[in-house]
């Protein structure tokens, strides 16, 4: 089997040009070396260098061997490099998973100030594992999950970043836009619009349709904003979205939010971690900043 240490000597034989020359860069005596590239040798059943004079030549099977050797070698010091920086806290990827559908816009306020503040950690957004965050992060596809409904599990931590209100949204010109809450009753004629999330867990209807033991005439699920706010907008249906978006897309669109219940229903965003990562400094660094940071 070839092994780095022999990609390392046949680099180093052909940069110094002697085996002795090679054994004393790699700190090796050149018995230990001549003995670690027979065996290679006999492993291949092929020369690898011959000698020239003074110094050794590489046969062709021995200059494959370098060509790999110049390919991988460099790749696996700069992968040690960038572990050791790693393992400072100095330098690595932060791979997002997101749960929460509007909370992109959100996200990228947090995201600019962190990569000024960490040019050496790149961020990278998977929108695959919207619908699954959880396992993501067990399986190491994912760093951090933004999500609205934290599952405690052994090995996980979930840090509130910030508050908001689930609203309704309705179309501007609906006769009951300009109330100030809305019961489940009153809307149950409608048809409602929702991101393709399990029912369990849309807090619309955990915590507005169910405890009026109602629901909505029909259920339909977009899977993005822009196009469910445009049905709103156009009078079919209604929708349940945070505040500060809705208020954001109600500056180019004629909907509305009104409050869900006398009381409203209140709600977090969370950031969730592995408990192994915790210590990683860029990891702490991006919670803050998001804590910091407000809604869009």
């Amino acid at each position: 089997m070839i092994e780095r240490s022999h990609l390392a000597i046949i680099r180093e034989v052909d940069r110094q040009g002697s085996l002795t020359a090679a054994a004393d860069t790699l700190c090796l005596t050149q018995s230990a070396l001549s003995h670690a590239m027979r065996k290679l040798e006999q492993l291949l059943d092929t020369p690898l260098w011959r000698r020239e004079g003074r110094r050794l030549q590489l046969t062709p099977a021995g200059q494959q061997m370098l060509t790999l050797a110049n390919r991988l070698l460099p790749q696996f010091e700069h992968a040690e490099a960038q572990i050791a920086q790693m393992a400072k806290g100095l330098r690595g990827e932060l791979r997002i998973g997101m749960e929460c559908h509007p909370c992109y816009q959100w996200l990228l306020t947090v995201v600019s100030p962190f990569l000024a503040a960490w040019p050496d950690v790149d961020v990278d957004v998977k929108q695959a594992f919207q619908f699954g965050g959880i396992a993501a992060l067990f399986n190491h596809d994912i760093d951090l999950l933004v999500t609205p409904d934290p599952l405690y599990k052994p090995g996980l931590r979930f840090t509130p970043v910030f508050d908001y209100e689930q609203v309704l949204v309705l179309p501007a010109e609906h006769r009951l836009a300009d109330s100030p809450w809305l019961s489940a009753k009153q809307v149950d004629s409608e048809v409602l619009f929702s991101y393709p999330v399990d029912i369990e867990r849309l807090d619309v209807f955990s915590e507005f349709f169910l405890p009026a033991a109602c629901s909505p005439r029909k259920h339909k699920t977009v899977e993005t904003t822009d196009i469910m706010l445009q049905m709103v907008a156009a009078g079919r249906g209604i929708a349940a979205l945070p505040d500060w978006l809705v208020a954001e897309y109600a500056r180019r669109l004629p909907i509305r939010a009104v409050r869900m219940g006398k009381h409203g229903v209140k709600k977090q965003i969370f950031l969730g971690m592995r408990e192994v990562d915790a210590e990683q400094s860029y990891l702490g660094a991006f919670v803050e900043m998001a804590a910091e940071s407000e809604s869009a």
